[in-house]
């Protein structure tokens, strides 16, 4: 019997995924070994394929090690943590999650909105707390309808958003590097999207060319009363910049899904009222993370059957078309 191809695994994986890989690699689990530089140097020979998430990625030193690395199948649709653009050079294949998870953070980007909108989770302490026997009615909140969102990133995910937004009778502006086939409003500047906007969500990819792409002047043109909700990566907004529009009320409140040094989350941010705090579980439904899992795997069994993959990042495609 031939000997399978190996494959490494960075981070964790479910035993649904674990016995689906297993059928065809010898798996080798790099979180298993104590000393990873001393094993990569040599055991990297040989490893044709990793899997691993958007979290940890695959360091630059990693990849450096695997001269015969052949393809990686990311957990995820956000790859930043992967340097696509050197593994294409090389002709290493990256394969990501798309589409099977854009309805769950639609829906967790909707419901931070109206979370912090209609001040849930602080009317939920009101009841708990028995101040609603003490002190009475909770007060009142803001509306979410009729109200114009923007739309940081017009992706499959922003689209999605933008559909659920509507059935608020919302007006959908977005912001995205050129404009796009959709029916809403272009607008070519993130501070004119912010300032035309009643809330503002962020959906756009991560990596060093949105980094704090949302700092001190889209936040204040974002104003007062508006909402920033953030369900793409912690490194997209400039989160000092957000805790100081916070703490100086020039911001009306947040929804955060992530942050840009998970799972550390600023104590100020904790404290606050006006902030809904989710640990970056936008997918996280069993659902949606069975679904996400048997796409990594899936990647992996075209590659082995034709040398291909199903869902490649774009840097990747013309190796596929190749």
């Amino acid at each position: 019997m031939p000997e399978k191809p190996r494959l490494l695994q960075i981070g964790t994986i479910t035993e649904r995924m674990a016995a689906r890989l297993a059928a065809g690699f010898e798996v080798v689990r790099l979180f298993d070994r104590p000393d990873r530089a001393a094993f990569l140097a040599e055991a990297g020979a040989g490893i044709v394929a990793v899997v691993t998430d958007g979290h940890w990625g695959v360091p630059p030193e990693v990849m450096a090690a695997l001269p015969d690395l052949k393809v990686i199948s990311s957990y995820g649709v956000g790859y930043d943590a992967i340097d696509a653009a050197a593994a294409a050079a090389r002709g290493i294949l990256v394969a990501h999650t798309p589409d099977v998870l854009n309805d769950e953070v639609a829906d967790t980007a909707i419901l931070l909105w109206l979370a912090v909108s209609r001040r849930f989770l602080a009317a939920d302490r009101w009841v708990r707390s028995g101040d609603w026997e003490r002190k009475g009615a909770f007060p009142l909140t803001r509306t979410v309808q009729g109200r114009t969102v923007g739309i940081l990133g017009m992706g499959r995910i922003g689209q999605t958003i933008a559909r659920r937004a509507q059935a608020f009778g919302a007006r959908i502006l977005y912001h995205a590097r050129s404009p796009r086939d959709v029916p809403h409003e272009y607008v070519p500047d993130p501070v004119a999207l912010a300032r035309a906007s009643d809330v503002l969500i962020c959906i756009t990819p991560g990596g060093a060319g949105t980094r704090h792409l949302v700092g001190a002047a889209v936040l204040d043109a974002l104003g007062p009363e508006g909402i920033l909700v953030n369900v793409a990566r912690g490194s997209v907004v400039d989160e000092a910049a957000l805790v100081a529009a916070l703490e100086a009320g020039r911001l009306g409140g947040a929804g955060l899904d992530v942050f840009e040094a998970e799972p550390h989350v600023p104590e100020a941010l904790r404290r606050m009222e006006n902030v809904v705090l989710t640990p970056h579980v936008g997918s996280a439904t069993v659902e949606t993370r069975t679904a996400m899992g048997d796409l990594v795997c899936d990647n992996l069994d075209r590659f082995l059957e034709d040398g291909t993959v199903l869902t490649p990042v774009p840097e990747c495609r013309h190796l596929v078309r190749a």
